[in-house]
């Protein structure tokens, strides 16, 4: 079996045409689902424009990762050190070992002189490696999987311009006002991280650590398209040079325009594809609600309850993604009260492929935690949502889901902090019984849907900068 070099240098001996051919791009993930979706996402486009593209994951996922379909782009594991080491373990020795793998890696690329690596593409988390690029030669790509709100605010942070912990400056609950995009948000739309100081510190310090260096960086690239944050967008832009190059979804959801680009191609759990698809087909056209919460939010005992209490009583069908580790949260004989034949009112998954289920007639609505990624997809495929944030980034995700882009419903907490089961029943059945806000709501998903196809597509905004990168790239190396 042929090593990482040996595979890479036998690659490079393949005879040519295209200049593009001969420029080799790593890309390096943070290793979890919703960092990886993206990188992977954009390396597969970038491919697509003849640019050879290294993927880059710490081994330590390896086990547990799923390859479905990256043919375009070439997958290696690079160490990491943390075979064996608990998750506490791995978050405190992360950057030292992953830096010191990423550079061995580089030094084997870089041995191999017909193919060598000129360009990093960084998850922006993960700022070292910019460091560890600049000292073997390359030029950095930071790859910003957030909004360009959220990335705004921790920039400000970072800039002392918003101190810790955030507090309100007016009577109306308003953080900032400038910019202008800002003013929407009230104190428990900011990221957990800068709202609770204390809980996460080390998630928190590793946010701030984004704009340490990020100058030296010759590329900002972020995941999200013009039209969806372009008062943002142009703020930043004034600040720094910066690309919208999303939305990071694959080619048969958006623009059709990359061959066989049906999934991201990686995965850190196991769908029930035939399972969820096969129900799903069973149900009339919008009339099911899919229930999921992502790779990593994880509901109280309590908020089960209330969740699994709303969905028995709610009209609607439902598909609800539970992952295994949370089975156990699961009300008794919840499962059982289901039924085991397809006329079932609900299909309870440990993971199913989420842009299977949002494509598909019989789904009507999406509630979601408002990660980045869910928060997209939705969008991208006119999918109204019922927004419950748990913590990070889905609180602003959420504000600007129902105040700004206007698609969606929140669900209010109780004094307790729990969601009833009644305030999510009252929620869903707005969307999905056609009411006049349930029909403005649907009407601007779809709205979203087609802006968002239109910059990815031929001479779209993200599509334009997606070349101009790869212009700039070629420039470079060529």
């Amino acid at each position: 079996m042929l090593s990482s070099r040996e595979r890479i240098c036998s690659t490079s001996k393949q005879p040519t045409m295209d200049p593009a051919k001969d420029v080799h791009v790593l890309v390096l993930a943070h290793p979890v689902q919703g960092h990886i979706n993206p990188m992977l996402q954009f390396s597969k486009r970038l491919a697509s424009k003849g640019l050879k593209v290294t993927f880059l994951i710490p081994i330590s996922t390896k086990k547990s990762l799923n390859l479905v379909n990256a043919s375009s782009v070439q997958v290696e594991y690079i160490s990491d050190g943390f075979d064996h080491l608990s998750i506490d373990e791995s978050l405190k020795h992360f950057r030292l070992s992953v830096s010191q793998g990423l550079s061995d890696f580089i030094q084997k690329h870089q041995s191999c002189q017909d193919n060598s690596a000129t360009v990093l593409i960084y998850d922006s988390f993960d700022c070292w490696a910019l460091d560890v690029a600049i000292e073997h030669g390359m030029h950095g790509a930071a790859f910003f999987t957030q909004s360009c709100v959220v990335s705004c605010i921790y920039y400000l942070v970072h800039q002392g311009k918003v101190k810790l912990p955030v507090e309100a400056v007016d009577g109306q609950g308003r953080v900032l006002s400038d910019p202008p995009a800002m003013s929407v948000l009230g104190l428990n739309d900011f990221p957990s991280f800068v709202v609770d100081v204390h809980k996460y510190p080390a998630i928190l310090k590793m946010v701030l650590r984004q704009f340490s260096n990020f100058r030296k960086a010759k590329w900002l690239l972020f995941n999200t398209f013009t039209e969806l944050e372009e008062e943002m967008v142009n703020w930043m832009g004034n600040q720094w040079l910066m690309l919208t190059v999303g939305p990071t979804i694959p080619s048969l959801y958006l623009d059709k325009r990359l061959e066989d680009d049906t999934d991201y191609g990686l995965s850190l759990f196991k769908p029930e594809a035939e399972a969820c698809l096969r129900w799903l087909d069973s149900k009339p056209p919008c009339s099911t609600l899919y229930v999921s919460f992502g790779s990593l939010a994880s509901l109280g005992e309590d908020q089960m309850e209330e969740l699994a209490s709303g969905l028995r009583s709610m009209k609607s069908h439902f598909l609800w993604v539970v992952r295994e580790s949370e089975e156990e949260k699961l009300p008794r004989n919840f499962l059982q009260e289901l039924g085991l034949d397809d006329d079932k009112k609900g299909l309870v998954v440990r993971w199913c492929n989420q842009l299977q289920v949002l494509s598909h007639g019989s789904v009507g609505c999406f509630m979601t935690h408002c990660g980045w990624n869910s928060t997209l997809e939705a969008l991208s495929l006119g999918v109204p949502m019922v927004v419950m944030p748990q913590w990070t980034d889905q609180p602003t995700n959420a504000t600007f889901i129902v105040d700004v882009w206007k698609v969606g419903l929140r669900v209010r907490a109780n004094e307790r902090g729990v969601v009833t089961g009644e305030e999510i029943e009252n929620c869903v059945n707005e969307i999905m019984e056609g009411g006049e806000r349930g029909k403005e709501i649907r009407e601007n998903s779809l709205g979203w849907k087609e802006m968002a196809k239109r910059a990815i597509d031929e001479g779209g905004s993200s599509e334009k900068n997606i070349q101009e990168f790869v212009s700039n790239v070629l420039d470079l190396c060529t």
